[in-house]
């Protein structure tokens, strides 16, 4: 549950926008690769599996990224409102 709620807690409107930035990743990522792909196979088959494989395990990789900077973030941004309250 834990873990569900790392990933979709705070998403919205003015929250976390790392799974809208994935999807639209995402679109872009497979549109590349089959373009990539088509253009040195000839092969439209060939080039739209290339294109759902590689990009697949591409876009969870990059929405765990973005969560990972999202954290460090948070824990730069904390450290500084500790390190301004103890100054203060």
């Amino acid at each position: 549950m834990r873990f569900l709620k790392l990933l979709f807690h705070s998403h919205g409107h003015e929250g976390d926008q790392s799974l809208l930035k994935t999807m639209t990743f995402a679109i872009t990522h497979f549109t590349v690769a089959f373009s990539v792909a088509y253009v040195l196979t000839g092969d439209i088959i060939l080039g739209s599996l290339i294109a759902m494989v590689e990009p697949a395990i591409n876009t969870v990789a990059y929405f765990f990224h973005e969560k990972l900077w999202a954290r460090r973030a948070r824990q730069r941004q904390h450290t500084r409102n500790r390190m301004t309250a103890t100054t203060a």
